[in-house]
Parts: structure tokens; sequence; C-alpha cells
């Protein structure tokens, strides 16, 4: 193979469904404030078959012919787009990087050090912000001190999700080796995979908060959990996890579930969308066992939701 022809460190693939400009504009951006050239760095967008915006024409007009743009050919929905970006990329390391997400300076020179230091690894990973729409900081995921000098260890990944897709890369020959992002999930698939990669392959998760997740009221997360599918999506990656991982208390994962239906009820009800608050009670109130729907104090707000 000649140096033309070597295949890129990174490929960064960006799944897309109709898409803000704005938000494309700063993910596509600060990857490209990062570009080492095409030579190290694959860069392409990954359209879903969006149906309101022309999406070529915008990656076009951001990134000129820097970033290549695909379509599928049919919508497949999150986990079909991301086996798409990961079947099209050819880097060394696949990084999925949400239309609405975004790295912090260093990331990848960071990360590609990391990965240097731990060449056994399948899974490297940063800490990430929470930003609101308007890019305010609202959070940060935690640190993971198991993770971070290289570890088999999954249990931080057992009754919550501790890392966000911007944040993490993963090798691609890794992603051959364990398969696909699984289509009977819709919420929990990212924490599934990385809890997959990191028990079969190994991971690494730097202490340094290098990547930006949006919670945006128009993404698909925000739109499952208005409609209580989040904690169905739950239920369903518990049971997964009862059957791979001894160790999992899944009497611990059905209480966490439970507690969710009720602190979103509430929260959706604070705010005004009863319909959302509704959905989540109504999963609660099925599905919680009498005894502890009897011992559980109900919030004002959600009293509204009731009455």
């Amino acid at each position: 193979m000649t140096p033309s022809e070597a295949l890129p460190y990174w490929s960064v693939m960006i799944p897309a469904y109709n898409p803000r400009l704005d938000c494309l504009e700063k993910t596509l951006g600060s990857v490209l404030d990062q570009d080492p050239g095409p030579e190290r760095m694959q860069i392409g967008v990954v359209d879903d078959c969006s149906t309101k915006v022309d999406v070529a024409s915008m990656v076009k007009g951001i990134a000129g012919e820097r970033v290549d743009y695909t379509s599928n050919p049919d919508n497949l929905g999150l986990a079909g787009c991301w086996n798409a970006c990961v079947a099209g990329a050819r880097g060394t390391w696949v990084h999925l990087l949400h239309q609405d997400d975004y790295v912090l300076p260093d990331f990848y020179n960071r990360l590609e050090k990391a990965a240097e230091s731990q060449p056994e690894v399948g899974l490297i990973a940063s800490r990430s912000l929470f930003v609101d729409e308007q890019g305010i900081i609202q959070n940060v995921t935690p640190r993971l001190r198991d993770l971070e000098h290289g570890s088999h260890s999954v249990a931080d990944f057992f009754y919550t999700n501790p890392l966000q897709c911007p944040g993490v890369v993963v090798r691609r020959d890794v992603y051959a080796k364990v398969g696909g992002f699984r289509k009977d999930l819709r919420y929990t698939l990212d924490c599934e995979m990385w809890a997959r990669v990191i028990g079969e392959c190994g991971g690494v998760v730097v202490p340094d908060v290098l990547a930006a997740y949006r919670n945006s009221s128009g993404n698909e997360s925000s739109e499952l959990w208005r409609s209580a599918e989040t904690l169905q999506d739950f239920k369903r990656l518990n049971a997964i996890f009862e059957e791979r991982y001894p160790n999992f208390d899944a009497d611990h994962a059905e209480s966490d579930v439970f507690n969710r239906a009720l602190a979103y009820a509430d929260a959706f009800s604070r705010a005004g969308d009863q319909k959302a608050a509704q959905a989540n009670l109504r999963y609660w109130r099925k599905n919680a066992p009498l005894k502890r729907q009897l011992k559980r104090s109900i919030g004002s707000s959600i009293r509204k939701v009731l009455g």
C-alpha cells in the first residue's frame, strides 16, 4: 500500500436527519478546526433521508468538498444509520458525532495519545458537557476512575450511561468483531454498545472534558422521553444486562426505572407538558408494584396530572 493509499487514522462520521443549519455548522466547525488533513482524517455526513432540508447543500456550503456526503436509500432509524456510518468508515478509529453535538479543542490529539498509551483497548472516551440549545453548560459526565488506566470493567454502565456519544471513539476492527448497534434498542443502544465493547476489548476514559452533548427539544432522545418509550427501552436493556452479566442487580435496575418515571412525570408537569407527564406517570402506575405505589409519596405537580 502506497502512502497515498494509506487508510486515515480517524473516521469522523456524522449521522444526520433534518439538521438545523446552525447546529451542523457548530458540529462540523469543531471538527474542521482540528482537521489534520484527509490523509489522517475522513469526515463524512450520512443523511438518513432527511425530508425538510437539503443536507447535501448544507454540507457543501459549510465545508466545500472537504466533507463527504452520502444518503441512505431509505430511512434506517437511529441504529440503522449509526451502523451505516460505521460501514462507511475507513479509519482506524471511528467517531460517531451527532449533528447537534460537537468536540472541544484538542479532542483528537488527546484521545490519540490515550490510544497510543493503551494500544490493546477497543474504546477510548473523554468526559462530555451537557449543554442546552443555546450552548449553555448544564452538567458534565462523571469521572470513571476504574477506566482511567484501561479496564474491562462495565459496572459503571449497569444503571446509567456515564458516557455520551460525542466523547467516544471505537476501533473500526472492534465494531467488526462485536457486531453493530442493536435495532431492538432506541435510547439505550449506545450504552449497550459501550458496555459490550469494553467488556470484550477493554476501554479507557480520560478525565478530560473534551466533548459536548446538546440537550435539544427536537432531538429523538427528547421525543422518546416525552412518550415514555425511554422507560420501555431501559426495561429491554435491563433484560439484556441481566442475562449477560452475573453481577447485574435486576431489582436495583427496575427500581431505577420506576424512579425515573416519577422524576420525569414531575419535571414535565412543572414544565407545563402535561401530555408527556401523563405518559411517564402511566408507565409508573401500570408497571410499579402496588406496594411500591402505596409507599411512594407523589408531589403536588404530579397530583395536577392526576386530576
